[in-house]
């Protein structure tokens, strides 16, 4: 059944609809199978993306008629396709009237991903007018009052030195807190990683309690504040709440030194607003493990990175992982830095829509995934600040000297990019980079090939 007669309007402009503010936007690529026209296919992706059906029912009225989504701008040659979604279709909460991410992925990518006559069809953007984006929860706290526990300004605080410790699975909870508290001698922040949590050989509450005593260990022997990203993800809100009441119990004084990480991806929307919710005065760390399956360019279907980032600053994330840019070991390439501008500033362009986030709190880039000190000075570069949350397991714990010069290499590097200092030179006066320079050899020689002259090594 051809819907393009109703559900396909190419005399709407973006302009005006943005004007009204009565419209979620939302802009795709896909591609219809062969035989299927481009228009109605289109029509068809909107249609049950809304009030639509394969027939025509008696129910339909003109209420009906004026909810429909609607296909308002094509072009077939790039494959893309624009659809504006009354806001009016969207869910509410019946405890307090706020919007649901949940609702918003339903619609516009539910039944649609399975259509007959759509090869494939992924959400590159959208646009939230301000009506209902103020509906969304939004960050509570993030980086600036992280800057806050660490003493520092909490404008332009500068880089918030992490790590993972690893093997991600496999210590147990001694050798866990012993491992954060080396880290911790020379650097700030530490989180789980994604599997860890309540393992049979390292049980939560056995782990928990020895690394807040390694915390304490360790800013005693500093006399500066550290940070743990506890993984409070479970399928059940009550065992993450149960979770998270334990954990800040167990850190007691030091309750404000920690995040709680989320897997927001594989637990959901639900897993992200039960943490936000429940533990606001925790920074919000999302942990996006699995996102791949669909936000990797090789995958045709679902949305992007760049989605994913926009939704987790309206579900109220503090932090979220942004990928390394082209400069780790991750998929990714140096435009991603569009990824930290749309969550960290205010007004932002899209590939497809500019979004004002009017006010909405900032959330937090951070960096992961085959980092070291000497691949950071070309990171800051491109994204053109340092102000992010940057762990590096194998450039801290891969470090001959040990983490904890590790995650000082991982300092004196931003202080030399941002004092503008060629890393090398840098090197030559300080030892813990040096010592980089000589644990990463193929980067060295990549980066730097006269570094062993240099350094005499």
């Amino acid at each position: 059944m051809d819907q393009s007669g109703r559900y396909l309007n190419l005399k709407l402009t973006e302009a005006d609809l943005i004007a009204k503010g009565e419209h979620v936007l939302c802009a795709y690529i896909m591609r219809p199978k062969d035989g299927y026209p481009f228009a109605a296919t289109a029509a068809h992706f909107a249609a049950e993306s809304s009030t639509g059906t394969n027939v025509e029912v008696c129910t339909t009225d003109d209420f009906t008629r004026g909810v429909d989504a609607l296909v308002y701008d094509i072009a077939e040659a790039r494959g893309l396709m624009k659809i504006a979604y009354p806001v009016a279709l969207f869910d509410r909460n019946i405890t307090d009237g706020r919007a649901m991410v949940a609702s918003f992925l339903t619609l516009t990518i539910g039944n649609n991903q399975g259509m007959g006559d759509v090869e494939y069809a992924k959400m590159h953007d959208f646009y939230i007018p301000p009506r209902f984006l103020c509906l969304f929860d939004g960050p509570a706290v993030n980086i600036s009052d992280m800057w806050r526990v660490l003493g520092r300004p909490s404008v332009n605080g500068g880089l918030v030195v992490g790590t993972i410790i690893k093997p991600k699975l496999g210590l147990r909870p001694r050798p866990f807190a012993d491992a954060c508290h080396a880290f911790w001698l020379g650097g700030d922040f530490i989180k789980n990683d994604e599997p860890q949590g309540n393992q049979v050989f390292a049980p939560l509450k056995e782990t928990i309690t020895l690394v807040a005593e390694a915390m304490k260990r360790a800013q005693d022997a500093t006399g500066q504040a550290k940070l743990f990203s506890a993984n409070i993800t479970a399928d059940d809100p009550f065992e993450m709440i149960a979770r998270g009441n334990f954990i800040l119990e167990t850190f007691g004084e030091d309750a404000s030194h920690v995040a709680f990480l989320v897997d927001g991806y594989v637990a959901g929307p639900a897993a992200i607003t039960t943490a936000r919710r429940q533990f606001p005065n925790q920074f919000l760390h999302y942990h996006r493990a699995g996102h791949g399956a669909i936000t990797s360019p090789q995958s045709k279907r679902g949305y992007t990175s760049f989605v994913l980032s926009k939704l987790s600053r309206m579900q109220g994330a503090s932090g979220i992982h942004t990928g390394t840019m082209g400069f780790g070991k991750m998929e990714g390439e140096c435009e991603d830095r569009i990824l930290a501008y749309m969550i960290e500033r205010n007004s932002v362009d899209g590939p497809y829509f500019h979004q004002d986030w009017n006010g909405m709190k900032a959330t937090t880039p951070i960096i992961s995934g085959g980092m070291n000190a000497l691949r950071l000075p070309g990171f800051f570069e491109n994204l053109g600040h340092g102000n992010v949350i940057q762990t590096s397991g194998g450039g801290a714990f891969g470090h001959r000297d040990g983490p904890a010069a590790g995650a000082r290499s991982l300092r004196q590097a931003y202080e030399a990019w941002s004092h503008k200092i060629d890393l090398l030179d840098y090197a030559t006066s300080h030892f813990e980079l040096a010592g980089a320079f000589a644990s990463f050899p193929q980067d060295a020689d990549r980066f730097y090939p006269d570094w062993r002259q240099a350094l005499n090594q």
